[in-house]
């Protein structure tokens, strides 16, 4: 074998704390290696040039590039010895950048960890052997998961491309959050305006088949040919009958029932519709309030029905659905904030609500036709506190992370306020304005300077009613330096986001990871935002962290891309980097099996007796099952116990 070694200056970033000339000649000590020589940027097309010139010239069968995180370059680098005539993985990768010069400032103990890294390399690369992939033919169509601004944008992309879409909402309708706002900033523009356009696109396009009020039971297979099943939740109303005339919702007896769409501040009834503009625009029953679903008696709704579309024998229904690539866009919900935050009252006080729920009072499609009411009493409030960051940026209850668009919206809710209130007067208590998009400071500005509403730079430290039916807000004002008490009608909380409810669950679903508020991991947060670990699921919108509509569309239409590059070939090919089992080894013990996240390994016969068998297609190389095996059975491809322990004994002899 003939290895060739390439040491990165990176800039300065690695040569500054690393002698890379002097890692480079220690490599020449070790076996195989008949070249070894430092570069200032191996990934640029110089460098990469150079690599593929000592390929040739010194007949080199095996490459050690010695620089950055094997996120950043190693596919770079694998297409750079394959068009040098080698197999892509008969290539290893030494990370002294990450693991060496950005943790150390001593150069010599740098160097010698950096010789040591990429003597470790040139050992594994010693026992490699070339992979080949394996081609497979692909369904082109698309499952999107959630039917919020990102999902329908991506889905609207998606078929606009020709790709036939299956989006699943597990709501009635959808519009997701956006489908709930009275208007958007930074233009105050309507955003059933904006958003019902499309929501009637996504209808009426042929490429797109919409599952409303379904939700994913299971997920199964790999990238380019996913099974799915979707069930479609029980709603008491055939909607292949309901033209959505409204008629039994006017008639129906129940009005008592919690509107769930308009964030329970208001009331409906046990059979309805969620919104004017809803897509679909189908009605729905409330098992847990209808009379003739929990008592037996009424049946009113069926009898006014002029298409005879009610049901109340209706069950849930699955259906399957085969796709080639995943859209996940999930959206975001409120964290529950009244069990962290009892010095606001705790959910006790009527008029202390979420931003969310006061964004419903001035829809005119909400619960009050657009007016501002205390839902308390129904009168018009004049003072009005906003408290931002409740549930954001606050470490003592576990949630440091910033909400990201909750400084922008109480600035237009307070711009709203005071065009529905003339003669309103609104307060802000905030830690710091984040305005970063087009125009948003110049707004935020405009609330002050044009609306009056005034800024307190501070906490709340506790809220309480005054007896005289107003609440006392107390807190500090840190710019003036002393405690601040305002006496109001109405107070709105800027209540932090978490992922949707259900998001981890699915995320086992899909197969991918999450994090500690349920939001889902990218790929990579600078290279890979819109992609996961697991190939051919995609993230769009909120799913993925905090963001605002525009960034939202922008990244459902981004995650499209993905779908529609991905679907421009007729073949994929799969990573040969899986695991591989010995069957002369194998005692069948399933161990393998039922630890596999990626269910890619099943039971077969083989010459008479039962042995596991892994499904190339489906194994993403994660090498669980490889140390879960107690007969060492199963070996991963490229990271064999050869290859491992080949570094390890080379680390022993420093």
């Amino acid at each position: 074998m003939r290895i060739g070694v390439f040491v990165c200056h990176c800039g300065s970033n690695i040569a500054g704390t690393v002698d890379c000339a002097q890692a480079a000649q220690s490599a020449l000590a070790l076996p195989d290696v008949v070249y070894a020589t430092d570069l200032m940027y191996t990934c640029a097309e110089p460098g990469q040039a150079a690599i593929e010139k000592a390929i040739h010239e010194q007949q080199l069968t095996g490459v050690v590039v010695a620089s950055c995180s094997p996120r950043m370059h190693e596919q770079t680098f694998r297409k750079t010895v394959e068009r040098a005539g080698l197999n892509r993985y008969m290539f290893e990768m030494a990370n002294i950048r990450e693991h060496v010069s950005w943790i150390g400032k001593d150069k010599e103990a740098n160097t010698n960890k950096a010789s040591e890294l990429i003597g470790m390399a040139v050992m594994k690369l010693r026992n490699n052997r070339p992979l080949y992939a394996q081609r497979f033919d692909i369904t082109k169509r698309v499952l999107i998961i959630g039917g919020g601004v990102a999902g329908i944008q991506a889905a609207l992309d998606c078929a606009d491309g020709g790709i036939p879409v299956i989006l699943v909402e597990r709501e009635p309708t959808i519009g997701g959050k956006m489908a709930k706002l009275d208007k958007t900033f930074p233009t105050v523009d309507c955003s059933a305006c904006i958003l019902g356009p499309k929501m009637v696109d996504v209808a009426q396009h042929p490429n797109i088949t919409l599952y409303a009020s379904s939700e994913i039971e299971s997920i199964s297979g790999y990238v380019g040919n996913f099974d799915i099943t979707i069930r479609k939740k029980t709603t008491y109303v055939d909607w292949s009958k309901c033209t959505g005339c409204g008629t039994c919702t006017e008639k129906c007896p129940s009005k008592a029932v919690p509107d769930r769409f308009n964030e329970e501040v208001g009331l409906t009834t046990a059979i309805n519709i969620p919104f004017p503009q809803a897509i679909p625009k189908r009605a729905s029953i409330n098992p847990d309030y209808c009379r003739k679903l929990t008592t037996g008696k009424c049946g009113i709704c069926s009898k006014v029905c002029p298409t005879k579309a009610i049901n109340y024998e209706m069950k849930d229904e699955l259906v399957t659905e085969k796709v080639g690539s995943i859209i996940a866009a999930t959206g975001y919900d409120l964290m529950d904030w009244t069990a962290a935050y009892s010095e606001y009252g705790g959910g006790r006080y009527p008029d202390v609500i979420t931003s969310l729920q006061y964004e419903r009072l001035l829809n005119a499609s909400g619960p009050t036709g657009g007016h501002i009411v205390r839902p308390s009493d129904g009168k018009e409030p004049k003072k009005i506190v906003f408290i931002q960051c409740v549930g954001s940026r606050d470490k003592s209850i576990g949630r440091p992370l910033c909400s990201g668009f909750c400084c922008m919206y109480t600035a237009k809710q307070a711009v709203l306020t005071k065009d529905h209130i003339p003669d309103s007067q609104s307060y802000v208590f905030y830690m710091d304005i984040r305005a970063a998009g087009k125009l948003y400071d110049e707004f935020t500005r405009r609330a002050i300077e044009e609306y009056g509403t005034e800024y307190i730079r501070g906490r709340v430290s506790k809220i309480y009613p005054d007896g005289n039916g107003q609440y006392v807000v107390c807190g500090a004002d840190t710019l003036l330096g002393k405690k601040v008490e305002v006496t109001c009608d109405m107070v709105v909380l800027a209540v932090g986001i978490e992922a949707s409810h259900g998001a981890s669950q699915l995320a086992e679903k899909l197969r991918i990871s999450y994090d500690q508020y349920g939001f889902y991991v990218e790929g990579h947060p600078k290279l890979r935002p819109v992609e996961t670990n697991t190939a051919g699921v995609f993230l769009a919108g909120v799913c993925q962290g905090t963001k605002d509509i525009p960034s939202s569309v922008s990244q459902g239409s981004a995650a499209a891309a993905k779908v529609l590059s991905l679907f421009s070939r007729d073949k994929l090919e799969n990573d040969p980097q899986i695991a591989h089992v010995n069957p002369a080894r194998c005692v069948a013990c399933g161990k393998c099996i039922r630890c596999c996240p990626f269910q890619a390994i099943k039971e077969e016969v083989f010459r008479g007796q039962l042995k596991a068998k892994v499904i190339d297609t489906v194994c993403q190389g994660c090498g669980v099952c490889t140390s879960t095996c107690p007969q060492g059975a199963i070996q991963l491809s490229h990271a064999t116990d050869n290859e491992i322990l080949a570094e390890v004994n080379l680390l022993c002899q420093y």
